[in-house]
């Protein structure tokens, strides 16, 4: 049993909600992302290039040598190198990339501000109460003087 409370106390810490939360957010966001790339970005840059659908480049390594899309190949069973859906998915990770280093810059730039921002912590004086000071003067002139 000492086991199982070890793992809810480490379940339970905030760094691993943060981080499950991240995970759940981040596959969230890798959806967008996918349709970003395929359905606004890549449309543009095909047809820049003669109609071209990068999801579409591929070179068939074994089977029959002509087919129109890769599905077509896919299901005639040729065996493909798929590089338009690779150059598909470095387009993804570089977006992914750039909106989180972003994220981490503004982030960073919040703390340095707050950090910038946060007076100097000077102790507090203690709160001496009154009749310790009048008690403080008179032992200081009851000593003698020399």
């Amino acid at each position: 049993m000492a086991i199982m409370k070890e793992f809810r106390e480490f379940a339970v810490r905030g760094n691993v909600v943060d981080m499950a939360v991240g995970i759940i957010i981040g596959g969230a966001f890798t959806t967008i992302v996918k349709s970003l790339v395929s359905d606004v970005i890549m449309p543009p840059i095909g047809l820049m290039l003669a109609d071209v659908d990068f999801a579409d480049l591929f070179v068939v390594l074994k089977g029959q040598d002509h087919f129109a899309t890769l599905a077509e190949a896919q299901a005639a069973g040729a065996v493909t190198l798929n590089y338009g859906l690779f150059i598909n998915n470095v387009i993804s990770f570089l977006i992914v990339a750039w909106a989180t280093f972003l994220l981490v810059r503004g982030i960073n730039r919040m703390r340095r501000r707050e950090e910038q921002a946060a007076p100097v912590d000077t102790p507090p004086t203690p709160q001496v109460p009154e009749d310790i000071i009048l008690l403080r003067e008179i032992r200081d002139s009851l000593k003698p003087k020399v």
